[in-house]
């Protein structure tokens, strides 16, 4: 399967915004008084989960260049 355009520009979209959120999330927690370390576990949960997607994302991207 071969990524086009739309598919290429929707996937950055997502990779955008993922990085929006992980940045948001990280400055969030560099204004709390509590160190990251003993930030809630759910709180490590969702911005792992968003890393994961970034990741994701860019290995679909990266694989379907290789091919295209």
């Amino acid at each position: 399967m071969e990524l086009d355009l739309d598919e290429s520009s929707l996937a950055i979209g997502r990779i955008e915004r993922a990085l929006s959120r992980i940045e948001k999330s990280l400055a969030d927690r560099a204004v709390r008084p509590a160190p990251a370390a003993t930030a809630p576990a759910a709180d490590q949960s969702a911005l792992k989960a968003e890393v994961a997607a970034v990741i994701g994302e860019l290995d679909r991207l990266i694989a379907e260049a290789d091919r295209g």
